[in-house]
């Protein structure tokens, strides 16, 4: 069971495991934006002095690189700016995670893979949008937000901090006859023609205090909206592009695709081989057996007959491989009763007691994932039996909901076996992995020497329906 747990969390959780590590708590409310508050005064105090060095350090080096464009050294610099700069971007992105903000998917940075040669790697940022997006972030746009967010973000924690404690340390400051108060102003604004006597001094304080009371209660609302804007710059200049989502999601399509047709291919392959030296070798033997009776019906009667029951059994024999064959297509028993029932049966047919276990939350599956899934235990069966030396196997099957991961079929075979399974090129597992891939899966195999054995195949699916609803 722990390797069925880790191969899921590996398969749906790769990444939300690091979210979990590093996202705040989940709360709801004003509390939530409470506890939050230390992760994004970090991050909005260390904004501006970070954006300072990131424009000199940029402007320094590009615009050194941009007068000498015309010499060979200006190429460098300027190369070195977009990589100085998709550094500082990197680092912001990184920032806002810490923060407490959603992860931002960062730009596919190798595209041609490692056998570019020496220029083609320095010149591609120059081709590359996302570098020069990275450079305007941190030369031009960055600095000047934060110049901004900084600028709020110490007023606004002075006047919360100041107020709510001007009365403690104010006393020992002198006033050398003050003449301008603040809240004598307020008040003659929001009562004209007032004729309050109130004493400067606690007017002032009560004054203060309110206003930093009331600075403190928005504090979170200020910084949630400070970072926010941070985030929302940050995604549209150093995130990924939709374009390259659709990219890589084209790419597994046709990975998927590229190994549904190799998985169909050896499939039909063995389907040839298992005709050729079962069925057609006994219909071939089965037609001289005819042959000889009709030449030995009139001669040798006796003959003939036993002949006859030998054909007959030749006969029995091929319709039995037929129908093994045929399961290999359709199984009826998966058609007429279903997926549980059917491995069911395919397990009560292995010469090795086979536990199952299939859980399949009442969720509909499409035709051709059923079929999937009973071939692909099938083949994990006969795998077992035949190459793991073991007396005992557990089958389970289950499906699980992802959320935006989407659901998910899981096959788990685990045997008690020798251990040492491995998908080999050109063998069983091997193409058992390239059939799992070609359903957008993955096969999951461990198998320390000496055993036990547990290969887990997980496959998406979209239900069909829930039973019992309309």
């Amino acid at each position: 069971m722990s390797t069925e747990s880790s191969s899921i969390d590996r398969m749906t959780g790769d990444t939300t495991t690091t979210e979990r590590a590093d996202a705040p708590p989940r709360r709801r409310g004003y509390g939530a934006l409470w506890a939050s508050v230390p992760r994004e005064f970090g991050f909005l105090i260390l904004t501006m002095p970070i954006a300072i060095i990131s424009l000199a350090v940029l402007s320094t080096v590009f615009f050194t690189g941009l007068g000498g464009i015309f010499i060979v050294f200006g190429v460098f610099f300027i190369v070195g700016a977009l990589f100085a700069a998709r550094g500082f971007g990197t680092l912001e992105l990184v920032r806002l995670r810490w923060a407490g903000r959603p992860a931002i998917t960062p730009p596919r940075w190798q595209r041609a893979g490692g056998e570019q040669g020496f220029w083609r790697t320095v010149l591609a940022p120059f081709v590359d949008g996302h570098y020069w997006l990275y450079l305007l972030h941190g030369m031009v746009i960055n600095p000047i937000v934060s110049i901004v967010t900084w600028a709020v973000t110490v007023a606004w924690t002075s006047v919360a901090l100041g107020g709510m404690t001007g009365w403690i340390w104010q006393r020992f400051i002198p006033e050398n006859d003050r003449d301008f108060w603040l809240h004598e102003v307020v008040l003659d604004w929001v009562f004209p023609g007032n004729t309050f006597e109130i004493d400067p001094i606690v007017g002032e304080r009560v004054f203060e205090f309110v206003l930093g009371l009331l600075f403190l209660v928005l504090l979170p609302f200020v910084f949630r909206g400070l970072t926010l804007l941070h985030d929302v710059i940050a995604r549209g200049l150093l995130g990924s592009w939709r374009s390259e989502a659709l990219e890589v999601e084209v790419a597994q399509l046709a990975a998927s695709r590229g190994a549904a047709v190799q998985a169909e291919d050896a499939s039909l392959r063995r389907l040839e081989r298992d005709i050729h030296d079962g069925p057609q070798q006994r219909l071939v033997r089965l037609q001289m057996d005819l042959a000889a009776i009709e030449r030995k019906l009139e001669r040798d009667p006796e003959a003939a007959r036993e002949l006859l029951g030998e054909a007959r059994d030749q006969a029995r024999e091929t319709l039995d491989e037929l129908r093994a064959l045929s399961r290999g297509f359709a199984p009826p028993i998966l058609q007429d009763r279903g997926l549980a029932v059917a491995l069911e049966s395919l397990a009560l047919r292995s010469p090795v007691p086979v536990t199952v276990e299939v859980d399949l939350d009442d969720v509909t599956l499409p035709a051709p994932i059923e079929r999937n899934v009973y071939f692909i235990a099938a083949e994990l069966l006969t795998n077992a039996t035949r190459h793991a030396e073991a007396s005992a196997i557990r089958l389970r099957v289950g499906t699980r909901d992802e959320g935006a991961a989407g659901h998910w079929i899981d096959v788990w075979v685990t045997d008690n076996g020798r251990g040492g399974a491995s998908a080999v090129p050109g063998h069983g597992l091997a193409g058992l992995d390239e059939r799992v891939r070609g359903l957008r899966g993955m096969l999951v195999i461990d198998s320390p020497a000496g055993g036990p054995t547990s290969i887990g195949a997980h496959v998406p699916f979209v239900p069909l329906a829930t039973p019992g609803t309309a």
